[in-house]
């Protein structure tokens, strides 16, 4: 099976500084995977190739099967990919359903925009704020509004660059259901800090380390893998 989305010795390099450094990497249809390590082991850089963002110094990205490496960023997201990036990206002036149905509207129908918009309102839980100016929101709520805009667009693989920072417990809890939900129809990327989050989440993790993959397995096998607690778990697994 073509898988849906796939790095092939994907490199990045900064003059001379090597920030990703042959990575392979397989994401398959309706997967979840959580990207973690220390600062500066290239997993940000990485997502940024997948996105079109940054187009690799070599290798190659390929979406279901397509070779999309040096696709600009709107291009790719035309193809199905959705990105929530850690810098906001929604209209503080307007509503949750104004900003919401900005997102939908794009390639489509009027009518399909309003039905999108409400889908995505209750999908979200956020028909109770839909009303309430962005601008004023709570930072949890409108982390929730930011997911619900790529989701408005109907991706087939959303990625989401630490959607729980800066969050409360409460919050986390309900960014975690939300997560799950979303994976029911479609595959995700999840680019995380926050342990407790990732076990809530993650099946399976890709640890990166130094530019390339240090570790790849099921979220209990990472976790208890000594190479990872040594370069990034530290304590927190203890």
């Amino acid at each position: 099976m073509t898988p849906l989305i796939q790095a092939q010795a994907a490199t990045m390099r900064f003059g001379g500084v090597t920030a990703v450094n042959h990575v392979d990497f397989t994401l398959g249809e309706m997967e979840l995977r959580c990207l973690i390590g220390p600062n500066g082991a290239g997993k940000s850089t990485f997502f940024k190739m997948l996105t079109g963002q940054l187009v690799p110094s070599s290798g190659a990205v390929l979406f279901r099967g397509r070779d999309i490496t040096g696709a600009a960023p709107h291009e790719i997201a035309r193809l199905g990919i959705g990105i929530k990036t850690q810098v906001p990206n929604v209209f503080n002036g307007l509503t949750v359903r104004e900003n919401i149905a900005i997102a939908a509207a794009r390639g489509k129908s009027v009518q399909q925009a309003r039905r999108i918009t409400e889908e995505t309102l209750t999908r979200a839980r956020l028909t109770g704020i839909a009303q309430r100016v962005v601008g004023q929101l709570a930072h949890g709520q409108r982390q929730w509004v930011e997911i619900a805009t790529v989701l408005a667009q109907e991706p087939e693989l959303v990625l989401l660059d630490e959607p729980a920072a800066g969050m409360t417990h409460e919050e986390v809890l309900r960014t975690a259901e939300l997560i799950r939900e979303i994976n029911r129809s479609q595959a995700l990327i999840v680019v995380e800090h926050d342990m407790q989050f990732i076990r809530m989440i993650a099946r399976r993790v890709t640890v990166f380390n130094q530019g390339s993959i240090l570790v790849e397995d099921d979220v209990e096998a990472v976790l208890a893998n000594q190479a990872v607690r040594d370069v990034y778990l530290g304590k927190q697994a203890a």
